[in-house]
């Protein structure tokens, strides 16, 4: 089950803006659907094979997610490292369990229902041909 829609706004104002500043957690940043504003938000990220699952601890009507969903593209900073990632889709606990390959879930992953599937870009055939080689 979902976090509160409550305590959501709480850690908006309050919590997230503290973690952001610690640099403890992953933070995403994407733009606003409606503003155009870019915002960051902290949460917890799992690598996959292709890019990363977010996990939407206050479910899909959370803004970041909405807004990831509606701009296509967003960037995941972790340990001072930035990922650009983009096709986000929703998928279900299971549906993120399975890319993740893990035996048993990581712990933030026993109270959300709802995360996001994204993945990094794959260079393009011009650009791996016209990339340096090393010998």
């Amino acid at each position: 089950m979902p976090y509160p829609r409550w305590l959501a706004k709480i850690n908006k104002r309050v919590i997230n803006p503290r973690q952001i500043r610690k640099g403890t957690y992953p933070v995403v940043t994407h733009v606003g659907r409606t503003s155009g504003l870019s915002y960051r938000t902290p949460l917890d990220a799992f690598p996959t094979e292709t890019g990363y699952v977010l996990v939407a601890r206050y479910g899909p009507e959370s803004d970041w997610v909405q807004n990831i969903l509606a701009a296509g593209t967003a960037t995941l900073r972790i340990n001072d490292e930035e990922h650009e990632l983009n096709t986000p889709r929703l998928v279900s606990r299971d549906q993120a369990l399975s890319v993740l390959g893990a035996e048993e879930p990581p712990v933030d992953f026993t109270k959300a229902e709802d995360f996001v599937l994204m993945d990094e870009p794959r260079p393009s055939y011009s650009q791996w041909r016209s990339a340096p080689r090393s010998r």
